[in-house]
């Protein structure tokens, strides 16, 4: 258009010379074009009859004027270099974050850990053990937080002495460090697989075999602390597919995508939430926000039931409007974080995510996990499907069997999980077959506890995020933080 409009504007500036009646206007701008190369021709001419020592002084003062007009296009071209590498950059991020549509509520503030690098990168794939990739069994510190409100905050992080207790423990440390790298590789990966259409089992089998991988699997020294929760809308903890489950996952589904690792019995309880429509967005991030306001009220001598309270008041402050219907997001109330210990999920202490919990304190040295669930329903769950997960009670003792079939189950349990939890799936992969009595047996005399499906009313949602933070001496660390939350 700008061509045209050039065109018409000479059209209105006729040339007195020209007799341009009854012509086209195309014949008019051509001659009117040919007009003006003749000019130029003619002021050519007298500047090749102008003086040297003139030309001379035009040229360096052209020269002069050329030469900052050219460091400008140069710089110029600069700034458009990097603006395509920026985004450039930002598309590639966009992609490798988010290519099946996945709604990924990413932390722009992380800064991946800069004390440990690793000796060899990973594949896609992954395929090398997070102990392969990091030499003398030291491993990326996880998010570094100063404890809230602690006027001994400042004196944590200088004072040797608690800089000496914590090297007591670097062992320690350095296990669960392994454990949440392995679960940060994993959800890295799946992030990128997960998508409408897959069934749960393949899901589930996918995560699995990925962990084995990266915990480089070895009896209960390094495993998988307990199976996979993919737990899905009204449903919101404690799913996991039995074999021959044909579910499916649908777009307009809320997936909670819960699994943990451990090694030397140090476990990593980490959960994130999968939806691919956008209009579930404010839930999880009414959770996500929850669950940072939940880390960051837990500190040294902090009461649970103050963290719960300050959850909830997060919790439900936001709404969500589905299909044209606004819900407030409700806290789970009959749902908890908790204390971990060695080869012990659950270690005995509650973190509510409602007010009015109890008033035991959390203690220097500790492990928990800080997970909060929220809800479009009643904001309560209740048992309801199949039973797929199972744990041995930790503080049983001698109980006599008399089902043969029941001491064999109890061996094979013992062996390969110890205290840990397990699902139906995972004594099929070890050739376990006709266990079904056995095992309620074992239930039924309190060796090993069920823990079916938790569920809200029907045709609400759920979401969840997780994370396990140890309570150091010096400061707060959360683990298994990553990038991706």
């Amino acid at each position: 258009m700008a061509e045209a409009h050039e065109v018409v504007d000479d059209i209105h500036e006729p040339d007195d010379n020209l007799d341009v009646q009854g012509e086209p206007e195309a014949v008019v701008s051509v001659k009117k074009k040919k007009k003006k190369k003749k000019k130029v021709k003619s002021d050519q001419v007298q500047e090749d009859q102008t003086p040297v020592e003139e030309t001379d002084e035009k040229d360096q003062n052209i020269s002069n004027s050329v030469q900052p007009s050219e460091e400008n296009k140069e710089e110029g071209e600069q700034k458009k270099k990097k603006k395509k590498k920026k985004k450039a950059a930002h598309k590639e991020d966009s992609v490798d974050r988010n290519p099946n549509g996945m709604l990924l509520l990413y932390d722009d503030a992380y800064t991946e850990p800069s004390d440990v690098k690793p000796v060899k990168k990973q594949t896609y794939p992954p395929s090398i053990p997070v102990d392969e990739m990091y030499e003398g069994n030291v491993y990326p510190t996880g998010m570094e937080v100063e404890y809230k409100d602690d006027h001994m905050s400042v004196h944590r992080i200088t004072s040797e002495e608690k800089r000496a207790l914590e090297r007591l423990h670097l062992d320690t440390y350095n296990d669960i460090r392994r454990a949440a790298e392995a679960h940060r590789q994993v959800r890295k990966y799946m992030q990128r697989v997960i998508k409408p259409g897959m069934t749960m089992i393949d899901i589930c089998q996918t995560l699995e075999d990925c962990s084995r991988k990266m915990i480089n699997e070895s009896g209960l020294e390094a495993g998988l602390a307990f199976p996979t929760g993919c737990s899905l809308n009204h449903c919101a903890a404690h799913y996991t597919p039995n074999a021959g489950d044909p579910t499916v996952l649908e777009y307009n589904d809320v997936c909670k995508i819960d699994f943990g690792t451990h090694v030397n019995g140090r476990i990593i309880d980490c959960a994130f939430t999968v939806a691919f429509n956008p209009k579930y967005e404010p839930l999880l991030r009414a959770v996500k926000e929850a669950t940072y306001c939940g880390i960051r009220e837990a500190g040294i001598d902090v009461r649970l039931g103050d963290v719960g309270e300050a959850i909830q008041e997060v919790m439900e402050s936001h709404e969500i409007d589905l299909d044209g219907k606004t819900y407030q997001v409700k806290s789970i109330r009959n749902l908890n974080g908790h204390s971990i210990g060695p080869y012990r999920i659950h270690a005995g202490k509650t973190v509510p995510i409602v007010k009015g919990g109890e008033g035991t304190k959390m203690e220097e040295g500790e492990f928990f996990a800080i997970e909060t669930f929220g809800s479009t329903g009643r904001g309560m769950v209740h048992d309801d499907m199949e039973c797929s997960h199972y744990m041995k009670n930790y503080d049983v003792g001698h109980v006599p069997l008399r089902l043969q079939r029941s001491k064999q189950l109890l061996q094979v349990i013992n062996k390969n999980f110890s205290t840990l939890a397990f699902c139906r799936r995972w004594l099929d992969r070890l050739g376990e077959t006709k266990y079904q009595m056995g095992l309620k047996n074992l239930c039924e005399v309190g060796i090993v506890e069920a823990y079916p499906p938790l569920c809200d009313v029907k045709g609400c949602y759920t979401a969840q995020y997780e994370h396990t933070i140890l309570l150091r001496p010096t400061c707060k660390e959360i683990i298994s933080k990553g990038e991706d939350y």
